[in-house]
Parts: structure tokens; C-alpha cells; sequence
């Protein structure tokens, strides 16, 4: 089980990763878990039994299923959700891209599209 500050650390980096992107809002379920979403879909997910949770596509979720940080997020893994618990200091380099492709996911067209032009190579 996490600690409250640790618990705290993790939604203070989430926060900065999410908010940051065109159009989001954070929004707490009845559950009291804190999703972040794109025109009311949700792209990641902070519980406490899964820690964090984002939506991935199934050949990502198999990739990051390999690793031992990473596993299915109950209920809705099926759904290609992934969750990471005890994160590390590393494993933030990789979330940020793996949250801003499940952001894109859940995007409406029109901000995938601006996306892409703004990150052109």
C-alpha cells in the first residue's frame, strides 16, 4: 500500500503530464478515483488498488505487459488499459509518451490532427 505522500506525488505528476495537453479536465468518479479526460473520455486513471492506469491499444498493452512494472488493470484491461504501480523515477520518461498516445486515443480528430502539426519533426 502506498503512502499518502507518495499517493500525492504520483497525482501531482499525472496532473503535470494531463494538463498540460489541449482541452483536458480532471475529474473524480463516485469512487473517489481520479480520471483525466478528453471530451468525456477517460485516457488515465489514478486508483488505489491499480495505481496508474492508462488506455493503450493491444499490441502496446502486450509490449508493456513483458515488463514486470506493468500489468492488465482489473476490470478493464480487456478494454486495453494499462496499469503501473510502485513507479519509479525512470518510469516517468516512458509514461509521458504513453500517456500523451492514450490522450491522442481518446482526442476528438481535430486535436489529433493539431497534435500531429505541432510535433512535426
Amino acid at each position: 500500500m502506498k503512502s499518502q505522500e507518495e499517493s500525492q506525488g504520483i497525482l501531482e505528476s499525472a496532473r503535470n503530464i494531463c494538463l498540460v495537453l489541449p482541452e483536458v479536465v480532471e475529474h473524480t468518479d463516485g469512487f473517489g478515483h481520479t480520471n483525466f479526460q478528453i471530451n468525456g473520455k477517460s485516457f488515465v486513471k489514478l486508483t488505489e488498488r491499480a495505481g496508474l492506469s492508462f488506455k493503450s491499444d493491444r499490441e502496446t498493452q502486450e509490449l508493456l505487459l513483458q515488463k514486470e512494472q506493468f500489468f492488465k488493470t482489473p476490470y478493464i484491461g480487456n478494454h486495453g488499459w494499462v496499469s503501473i504501480q510502485n513507479l519509479r523515477e525512470g518510469d516517468w520518461n516512458e509514461l509521458i509518451e504513453l500517456i500523451q498516445e492514450a490522450y491522442l486515443r481518446a482526442a476528438p480528430k481535430r486535436l489529433v490532427k493539431e497534435w500531429i502539426e505541432l510535433h512535426k519533426k
